[in-house]
């Protein structure tokens, strides 16, 4: 049985769903000038949006059509490719700004197809 959204909850899907986008981009942004020190959670992430992780996979794979981790990894992989591309930062480097393990983010580099 699919559930009907109300013009409300509608509204509310597509205010989470930017939320989640812009929270995104600024904490990639805090991460690589240095003022957030760790990668955020998807459940760090439905804390700050005050909802629960459960409700935030439901809203993201409704309005966008993915899980919200699919668009997570893709905007660290724009990040990266930008950092790659307009500085002069190491794969190293770039993966400790990110907070990964060098040679971790070497493979999850390499899975990605980067």
């Amino acid at each position: 049985m699919t559930e009907v959204l109300s013009p409300h909850n509608k509204r509310r899907s597509e205010e989470i769903t930017i939320q989640y986008f812009e929270l995104l981009d600024r904490h990639l942004s805090e991460l690589v000038n240095g003022t957030a020190m760790e990668m955020l959670e998807l459940k760090d992430i439905a804390s700050v949006l005050c909802i629960s992780q459960k409700h935030l996979i439901k809203i993201i794979q409704e309005t966008s059509g993915n899980h919200p981790c699919h668009f997570y990894v893709h905007k660290i992989l724009t990040c990266t490719k930008d950092l790659l591309t307009n500085s002069t930062l190491t794969i190293s480097a770039i993966a400790q700004t990110l907070t990964y393990d060098p040679s971790n983010f070497t493979k999850f580099l390499r899975n990605m197809k980067v």
